[in-house]
């Protein structure tokens, strides 16, 4: 279930909201990222992913997500578990009058002969990068950085 703005605003005021991020993987071993469109995180490069929704399952919203932000449905069970984060932005969707904390359930998938047009309603464009160049990279969101660097 999908909220009016103006309550998803109370929600993102008042509470966390529990996320799936798509760590994804082509045969190389390079990492997808997408650079984002909106708050939080806009204009920088970011794992795909995206919350999930009240009474939806995590199976449905990995099939929802991986759908909206990949262009091609994927099971849950394909994936790898990679753990569970927290995200904390100092401003939000609607900008910086509040903060925004996720609670993250990591998850990585080997995708890339599988993609094709990739949507453009959170990421502007995207770029396959290796683990080394992502963590080099300023431009890189530190909370895309945290699943590659065992040091965060």
């Amino acid at each position: 279930m999908l909220l009016e703005r103006e309550d998803f605003a109370t929600v993102v005021r008042l509470s966390p909201l529990l996320s799936i991020d798509l760590i994804v993987r082509d045969a190389d071993q390079r990492v997808l990222l997408g650079w984002r469109n909106n708050r939080p995180a806009q204009g920088c490069w970011f794992v795909p992913g995206g919350r999930v929704c009240k009474d939806e399952t995590l199976d449905a919203a990995f099939r929802r997500l991986t759908l909206g932000e990949l262009g091609v449905e994927c099971e849950r069970r394909e994936a790898r578990f990679l753990g569970v984060y927290e995200h904390f932005y100092a401003d939000n969707f609607t900008g910086s009058d509040f903060s925004t904390h996720y609670v993250v359930l990591g998850h990585e998938l080997s995708l890339g002969a599988r993609l094709g047009t990739l949507p453009t309603e959170q990421h502007a464009r995207y770029r396959w990068f290796s683990v080394d160049e992502l963590l080099a990279s300023a431009e890189v969101h530190r909370h895309s950085k945290w699943y590659f660097d065992a040091g965060a």
